[in-house]
């Protein structure tokens, strides 16, 4: 397999799951904005929306959209644990979340990264933002994972996107629950080691 990823980006989710799993893979650093990659390939002829993650398998299909990414992943290898099994309603609450975090946070902060916006506009979006950061913030209080008491790929795709806030100077620590969270996936092996590696590929022209 290969993971085609940006520094900063929700590909960080799907290589984290890579690393939780064990699997083998290649891993192409994409320049967001030539489109081109470490392998001097055209990123647009892997996947033609123009953004990562993708993830080409090996009999050369390439997946897309960080939530598809990383169910195929988990199912992989079902003992991992990362996903419950297909069918069962344990299923569907990890859907929720997925759903959850790509419409309501990552789609949710995607115009802060517009530095163009009027402060006013910017404030929008931050407060509902917020919002989102109540509910979660909730679910957090009394559980160490969206899904209870174990680490599933909606928590690699929440430390991703929650990741992002700094750079938008929110604070995490207004939702101390979700810091700590934050704080305590950010420790986990998987998410050290995928960090190591992806910083072991220059960047990109």
């Amino acid at each position: 397999m290969k993971l085609y990823f940006a520094p900063d980006t929700c590909s960080l989710s799907p290589h984290i799951v890579l690393q939780e799993l064990g699997l083998s893979y290649d891993l192409v650093r994409v320049n967001n904005r030539t489109k081109r990659t470490s392998e001097d390939g055209d990123f647009l002829a892997v996947n033609p929306k123009g953004y990562v993650a993708a993830l080409e398998l090996d009999t050369g299909e390439v997946l897309t959209e960080g939530p598809a990414i990383v169910q195929y992943l988990a199912d992989l290898k079902p003992e991992a644990g990362l996903a419950p099994a297909a069918g069962a309603i344990e299923r569907v609450r990890l859907q929720e979340w997925l759903n959850f975090i790509t419409s309501e946070i990552h789609a949710g902060s995607s115009p802060l990264f517009n530095g163009a916006l009027p402060e006013a506009v910017q404030a929008i979006f931050r407060e509902r933002l917020f919002r989102r950061f109540d509910f979660i913030e909730t679910s957090l209080a009394s559980q160490d994972y969206l899904l209870g008491g174990r680490f599933t790929v909606a928590d690699a795709y929440l430390f991703t996107v929650l990741g992002w806030m700094e750079g938008f100077s929110i604070d995490l620590d207004r939702w101390p629950a979700s810091a700590r969270y934050r704080q305590r996936i950010g420790a986990r092996a998987s998410v050290q080691a995928a960090l190591a590696r992806e910083a072991k590929i220059p960047p990109v022209k």
